[in-house]
């Protein structure tokens, strides 16, 4: 039932449709790409703000300058013959004055070329100046700093303002209200301002639309290609098909791609061991019933004094008992993980001679030698049920080596030597060593995967799986030191507590 719902195609679409109306009102603006064009438009805005302080300082400076120009250009004119000499304000008329005050929006005009001070024109009611300006004087930081106390602060403030006016040899002083000055940098600010704000919604919307293309469209297409293949994993069309970029995102849509290829593989493998499992279920269940009666039929045969009997019976119940141990085996492989063990002190000689027993190892018909070169008394902490079958697939698999076609000859050495030592006070290595063929390339290619690493034409490769299942299971390790043409040797690694 599971199954069919994975792979049912209305059942993804049914995901789909869930997960649009779980998705939250407003997310659109919430989403990576509205994030990074807001950041853009923010740190855009941030950056004119700090361009605009000097910007603002520099227009301050040019308004004071063009007063300054304007004044000096006015002194020019009105100096000719009659005009205020060194000492006053001249013969210029009080109405004229007050004329040329008002066109320059100044309070008081004078100028002075080093020796002499000329009074060009000052308003009657001039009151006291609250700040001289210098601006020859003024470093970059002073003139930021009165820009925007002016801007801050200003505005009811009477200025007094000294300059050298372009291409002139003199000086010009005058006095203003920075009311006029105030006005004029808050209307220039709106205008910064409102261009700043058109320059920094471009400048984010062309490169979000550019980030937006080059990042987050791939980001978002491996986002809804891992949406769609989780939807329906069997199915090879919502494997993500690589653009063919050469930068970091091309290659991680290429790693997805073998990742996504690789998961469906590995699905398909385990839904295939699932209906194997399922299969080989129902024939251990019949079979079980065809040995228990072969078995009774054993029994009652081992009571028959016939000597030929009497020697064929075990041959014939040990038959029956491997074909048994075959079927559990299947089935113990298709449980999804080894139960937990249950350890003990295990008297580890013991265990190698009854696997020997177990598989008729140094009878006649099988020409193996074993050695069993496990010392005396040598204990180690494991299952006892679980290491028995751990070495008797692995005994197993070397017996079938040795007794395969590539063995045959006159001489031929068919040796099986299982040994062991305590590497130090908490790793103790178990070997088991042949004198056979060695394991072909696949075999090495695949070795512990079920179905894929078997050495032997037919056979499972289970053997080795389930081996290395159980010393996981027991927190070690099991690797192929050796093999070749004289032989393979596996080694077992455990802890010792």
């Amino acid at each position: 039932m599971a199954e069919a719902d994975l792979n049912d195609p209305r059942t993804g679409a049914g995901r789909d449709g869930e997960r649009a109306a779980n998705r939250p009102a407003g997310s659109v603006f919430r989403s990576l790409s509205m994030k990074l064009l807001g950041l853009t438009i923010l740190a855009v805005m941030l950056a004119e703000i700090l361009i605009f302080v000097p910007v603002l300082a520099g227009f301050r400076d040019g308004y004071l300058r063009d007063k300054l120009d304007h004044a000096a250009v006015a002194a020019l004119a009105t100096s000719g013959p009659g005009q205020p000499g060194a000492s006053g304000a001249g013969t210029m008329p009080r109405g004229q004055q007050r004329a040329l005050l008002d066109a320059l929006g100044l309070r008081l005009v004078a100028i002075s070329d080093g020796d002499t001070n000329r009074l060009i024109a000052r308003h009657a009611g001039i009151e006291t100046v609250d700040r001289s300006v210098f601006l020859d004087q003024e470093t970059t930081f002073d003139s930021i700093r009165e820009a925007l106390d002016e801007f801050l602060f200003g505005g009811e403030r009477t200025l007094r303002v000294i300059g050298r006016a372009d291409n002139g040899d003199f000086l010009t002083e005058v006095v203003l209200t920075d009311g006029d000055l105030r006005r004029a940098m808050f209307a220039y600010a709106k205008r910064i301002f409102f261009l700043s704000s058109i320059i920094a919604i471009l400048t984010g919307l062309l490169l979000w639309a550019a980030i937006n293309r080059m990042m987050i469209a791939p980001i978002r297409r491996m986002t809804e290609a891992m949406v769609r293949f989780g939807d329906k994993p069997s199915d090879p069309s919502r494997i993500i098909r690589p653009a063919g970029r050469s930068d970091e995102l091309g290659i991680a849509e290429a790693e997805l791609a073998s990742m996504q290829a690789k998961l469906a593989e590995v699905l398909k493998e385990q839904r295939r061991l699932a209906n194997l499992g399922l299969a080989v279920s129902k024939i251990n269940h019949d079979m079980r019933n065809i040995l228990a009666s072969s078995q009774m039929i054993s029994d009652s045969l081992s009571t028959l004094p016939d000597p030929k009997v009497q020697r064929m019976t075990p041959m014939l119940i040990k038959s029956l008992d491997r074909a048994l141990h075959y079927t559990q085996t299947v089935l113990a492989y298709g449980r999804a993980v080894e139960r937990t063990p249950e350890r003990r002190q295990i008297d580890l000689r013991a265990t190698v001679a009854d696997v020997c027993d177990l598989l008729a190892l140094g009878a006649e018909e099988t020409a193996v030698e074993f050695v069993n070169a496990v010392p005396e008394n040598f204990e180690v902490v494991a299952d006892p049920e679980q290491l028995h079958r751990l070495l008797t697939n692995l005994c197993r698999n070397a017996v079938q080596a040795l007794m395969s076609d590539d063995m045959a000859g006159i001489g031929v050495v068919r040796r099986l030597t299982v040994s062991a030592n305590h590497q130090s006070r908490e790793r103790t290595l178990i070997a088991v060593e042949d004198t056979g063929p060695g394991l072909p390339q696949k075999a090495r290619d695949n070795l512990f995967q079920a179905f894929r690493g078997s050495a032997r034409s037919g056979g499972t490769g289970l053997g080795l799986a389930i081996a290395m299942e159980i010393v996981e299971a027991h927190g070690g390790d099991l690797r192929l030191a050796e093999t070749g043409t004289t032989g393979t040797r596996f080694e077992i690694e455990l802890p010792r507590q």
